[in-house]
């Protein structure tokens, strides 16, 4: 029987173990994870956890008895140091060695931190990835504290509409013409910014951070328009990049994240990767998806390669954020878009991406019709006019059936 390793106990290495059993693999499974925790939800690490409304259980994919049930050995605080891919081992932190037969690496992603020459490793600066880190930030919420947050991007928005509602004073900065800029329409941006600005969050776009100041724990922010800000504390929100580490020093290609073909498989036929660390091939490119759907989907389809029934993947986007009392829902991938259409007015309003006659994506804002009917023409490959979407008289759903 095959023994399998997946290094990685995110929720794309979760869903990869859980697959494989699910799918009918009898042979020995193990899941390394460097956090002490077992594997858990991120997103609400700056959502509801982070504004106390979710306690830490809530958090987990499964009990820890889950893993028992299904005959998972699950390895906690485990960090692996090198894969041998000649000899199919892996070297462990505790100078242990794990063989295997077929190996996943599901190791996520790395937030992107300040250098620490303007100030990055000063106390007081934080970053939201993991549960450690929301843990050691959720001290810093006290009413009235001033926080600086850099990064205009979802994390930086969800961090900044919880510190609201817990009575912070909020700046944002983002050093681009306007929040949102890398993934979503003006229209879009400009909808998170009227509501953020409604709530008191204050955002300064087209400024960026010349350096952080304070002895050992950060007292104030020089800004690149010459304005200094006295903060508490700072949130760095400015993407991340993928963990490619271990398969770097392993050999194996990488090409934005560990590349991938249509079946999760690496450069080395006998490695798969899936999830944020990830990049597979998708019209004509080699895409990465920082998602949970993402992450289940993939390490579905890796699951399903590893045990010999080579499936391709073929992603479905899909994404999310809640900011205040709106949910936002995104459908497809807006890459290459040349037309915003609007449906709807107010708080429950849906932009819908166009590429010439073609349907791309939509970002629907308190509208879960529009999306999940957006959803479904994006993946049944149907664009209806642009006309139709806009006429708030027209029936979405009969688009369905046409």
């Amino acid at each position: 029987m095959e023994k399998i390793v997946v290094i990685g106990a995110g929720q794309a290495g979760f869903s990869l173990v859980e697959s494989l059993r699910k799918q009918g693999h009898t042979g020995p499974i193990t899941l390394i994870g460097e956090e002490s925790a077992p594997p858990y939800q991120r997103p609400p690490l700056s959502k509801a956890y982070l504004l106390g409304d979710m306690a830490v259980e809530r958090l987990f994919l499964r009990p820890e008895s889950f893993y028992a049930d299904y005959d998972i050995e699950l390895l906690t605080g485990t960090r692996v140091n090198a894969i041998d891919s000649n000899a199919k081992t892996i070297a462990l932190g505790n100078g242990g060695t794990l063989e295997y037969d077929k190996l996943a690496l599901t190791t996520g992603a790395i937030p992107n931190r300040l250098p620490a020459g303007i100030g990055g490793n000063l106390a007081g600066v934080h970053v939201v990835r993991t549960l450690a880190d929301t843990d050691a930030m959720q001290p810093e919420f006290r009413t009235g504290a001033r926080v600086l947050i850099i990064g205009g991007g979802y994390i930086g928005l969800e961090a900044a509409a919880v510190a609201c509602k817990l009575g912070l004073k909020v700046t944002l900065v983002e050093m681009a013409d306007r929040i949102l800029q890398r993934v979503a329409a003006k229209q879009t941006s400009d909808y998170f910014r009227a509501l953020h600005a409604s709530h008191g969050v204050e955002i300064l776009e087209g400024v960026g951070l010349t350096r952080l100041n304070g002895d050992t724990r950060v007292t104030s922010a020089t800004l690149t328009d010459g304005s200094t800000l006295e903060v508490d504390f700072v949130i760095v929100g400015v993407g991340v990049q993928p963990d490619i580490a271990l398969a770097e020093t392993a050999g194996l290609t990488i090409e934005n994240g560990i590349k991938t073909n249509s079946r999760c498989q690496t450069s080395d036929p006998h490695i798969f990767a899936a999830g944020d660390c990830a990049s597979f091939p998708h019209q004509g490119a080699q895409i990465r998806m920082e998602s949970v759907g993402n992450a289940i989907d993939q390490a579905q389809a890796a699951a399903s390669a590893m045990l010999g029934n080579a499936v391709e993947y073929s992603p479905k986007p899909w994404f999310w954020s809640d900011q205040f009392d709106v949910k936002l829902q995104i459908a497809g991938l807006n890459t290459g878009y040349d037309k915003v259409v609007t449906r709807g007015a107010g708080s429950e309003v849906s932009f819908w991406y166009y590429q010439g006659d073609k349907l791309l994506a939509v970002d629907a804002m308190n509208d879960p019709r529009s999306y999940m009917i957006g959803k479904r023409l994006i993946e049944a490959g149907k664009s209806p006019d642009a006309a139709i979407i806009a006429d708030l008289s027209s029936d979405l759903k009969s688009l369905l059936r046409g």
